[in-house]
């Protein structure tokens, strides 16, 4: 554990390490460190704290600077608290996840089994193994304590440490998912929540979340080639590069059309619309494009959790099982120009070769079957102040889960705009956080 202090311009920064349970239900398995910066403004120490919570998951919290601002809303969440920049379980400062990675002593033993017979062998134990020795069975298991229950723990420790009686979440995206599980499970320890990136169902599976999302992109891919009328021709000369193994990124990675398919994840972000148009204006075979191409795919090794978990982000209850990759409609599969979102496919842990590694575990985590995070009962006994980014036609969180998932709350404040995606608190400056601080705070109406 360690807590230390200094200055920046504008700023004064807290660094806490506090060690953490591994598995709230089994502490005997070990623990592991979570990292959080807090920065505080000038003259603001005495102001309430808020944290927060990453999109992803599995990608660390943004680093803090007045000078320049970064992020951009950060000045504004400064006027009214102290906020906590929390490096998720497996990301950043936290104790990483990597093939590298050490697992504690209880995930490299290998205990007979009870119906196994006589002849079984008896458990061992050795050093600690790391992800790549141990095996993808112990691998994926390991994994599964990196979800947001544990993230929410965590922020708990953190609360704690600092002598905070509440705090208030503010997540985006997946950070929104992780707030609604606070809300189900510890709402005495919030102030209040606010949501930047939409709510997550809760009474749905992820076939049926993936089936919506597949439809909002084929109306955001249409809309984006009317818009763009020459790029469908031009997407479609490199799906056939593609098919033909001609796109190849600057490191090796010959990119599938599947693959080629999740650029659209770009349409899902205020201002990504005209950078997959300047992308596609490149020569296929110039080094420029295979680098821009490189950037703007969504699934990558520096990240590996955001892979590897990312869709039992969408699981209240449920195994995965590929779910986007099982519910791409028809025309999607015959048509390769209309493009995709978030929609992580199998093939990728084939394709990619930093991503190769954890395939095996990529199975098994998507065999997994997830405990449910949210509560609809105890969401409804929540009182606390909340208020919801909801952003028209989102290509991640569909508007229609959003706001049903917001009618659970009693004193949530739903705010449906359309002159954001869903990317909105970058975006838009100040706007979008200034928006949800005075709702929340009761400071305006929606």
């Amino acid at each position: 554990m360690s807590d230390t202090s200094y200055d920046m311009p504008g700023l004064h920064i807290r660094e806490i390490t506090v060690d953490v349970n591994l598995d709230a239900a089994a502490p005997e398995r070990g623990t592991i460190e979570v990292f959080a910066r807090v920065a505080t403004a000038f003259g603001g120490e005495d102001r309430p704290y808020a944290v927060y919570l990453q999109g992803g998951p599995g990608v660390e919290a943004p680093r803090p600077s007045l000078s320049p601002d970064s992020p951009v809303w950060l000045p504004r969440v400064l006027e009214d608290y102290q906020l906590i920049l929390l490096d998720q379980r497996g990301t950043g400062r936290s104790t990483p996840i990597g093939m590298d990675t050490r697992l504690p002593a209880s995930f490299t033993r290998h205990p007979a089994s009870a119906s196994a017979g006589p002849e079984a062998p008896a458990a061992t134990a050795g050093p600690p193994a790391t992800l790549r020795e141990a095996g993808a069975e112990a691998a994926a298991e390991y994994l599964t304590h990196f979800r947001a229950d544990g993230i929410v723990r965590d922020a708990e420790a953190i609360r704690e440490h600092l002598g905070a009686e509440t705090l208030t979440p503010i997540g985006q995206s997946f950070g929104g998912f992780t707030t609604l599980h606070y809300l189900s499970t510890h709402p005495g320890s919030l102030a209040g929540a606010i949501f930047t990136g939409g709510l997550p169902p809760v009474d749905r599976s992820p076939e049926e979340i993936y089936a919506t999302t597949w439809d909002i992109m084929r109306a955001k891919t249409l809309a984006y080639y009317r818009r763009f009328p020459g790029d469908r021709d031009r997407v479609e000369a490199l799906c056939e590069l593609a098919a033909d193994g001609r796109i190849v990124l600057p490191h090796g990675d010959v990119v599938s059309p599947a693959r080629l398919r999740t650029v659209g994840h770009l349409l899902g972000a205020t201002g990504g619309a005209e950078q997959l148009h300047w992308l596609l204006g490149l020569d296929p075979q110039s080094a420029a494009f295979r680098h821009d191409l490189a950037s703007a795919l969504p699934f990558a090794g520096r990240n590996p959790l955001y892979a590897v978990v990312h869709e039992s982000s969408m699981s209240n209850g449920y195994a995965t099982r590929w779910a986007a990759d099982r519910s791409m409609p028809r025309d999607f599969r015959d048509d390769p120009t209309l493009l995709g979102g978030e929609h992580i496919h199998r093939g990728l842990f084939d394709e990619d070769a930093e991503l190769r590694e954890w395939k095996d575990i990529a199975e098994r985590i998507a065999e997994h079957e997830w405990p449910s995070l949210y509560d609809p009962e105890a969401l409804r006994r929540a009182e606390v102040p909340a208020a919801a980014a909801v952003y028209f036609r989102d290509a991640y969180v569909p508007t229609e889960d959003s706001l049903r998932t917001a009618a659970l709350l009693p004193r949530m404040t739903p705010w449906v705009t359309s002159s954001w995606e869903h990317n909105g608190i970058r975006a838009s400056g100040t706007e979008v956080i200034s928006h949800l601080i005075e709702l929340v705070q009761g400071r305006r109406s929606a």
